[in-house]
């Protein structure tokens, strides 16, 4: 079965970018805030939040950076496949249509 749409603009699957950051950000970014805000004062649960979100954003656009050049030096998430030549394989080789 061939996919239905492939697309190839950079060479880097963006789906994998996000997950990817998505993840590191999570296990990087919560003790970081954490370590952070241990000798901060914090009374109440909106500073909390506040400081969370301010730490987190910074924490995320670094890894996402990180992860997007990661991806655009070594091609990662797509095993360094050429997409064209996964669909043929997957197709069997054949360049028959689907219309027959």
């Amino acid at each position: 079965m061939q996919p239905v749409e492939t697309s190839d603009p950079d060479g880097v699957d963006y789906g994998w970018v996000m997950q990817t950051t998505f993840v590191l950000t999570i296990v990087v970014g919560a003790p970081i805030v954490a370590l952070l805000s241990v000798p901060r004062t914090l009374p109440t649960w909106g500073a909390r939040v506040e400081f969370a979100i301010r730490v987190g954003a910074v924490v995320w656009f670094l890894v996402a950076i990180g992860v997007f050049v990661y991806a655009r030096w070594i091609d990662a998430g797509d095993g360094g496949e050429d997409p064209d030549a996964v669909s043929k394989e997957a197709d069997g080789g054949s360049d028959a249509s689907a219309e027959e």
